[in-house]
């Protein structure tokens, strides 16, 4: 259970670093980290979560990387 915890606590932290340092990111999430799932039961397990971290870590990554063509 501290897995999970711990992993979603690093996507609050992300999700919100995104909003506020990175606005022109944050539209490009899928959904409104606030927001509750519209699916009934979704699929969530810490490999989904883990995986979740990496896409966020990833994104801002590649946003932050220079841009090579200037």
């Amino acid at each position: 259970m501290k897995t999970l915890h711990t992993l979603l606590n690093k996507i609050t932290m992300l999700t919100m670093r995104i909003k506020t340092e990175y606005p022109e990111l944050y539209v490009h999430l899928d959904e409104d980290p606030i927001t509750i799932p519209s699916l009934r039961h979704p699929h969530m397990d810490i490999a989904v979560m883990k995986e979740y971290v990496c896409s966020l870590k990833a994104m801002m990554k590649s946003h932050l990387k220079p841009d090579s063509n200037h």
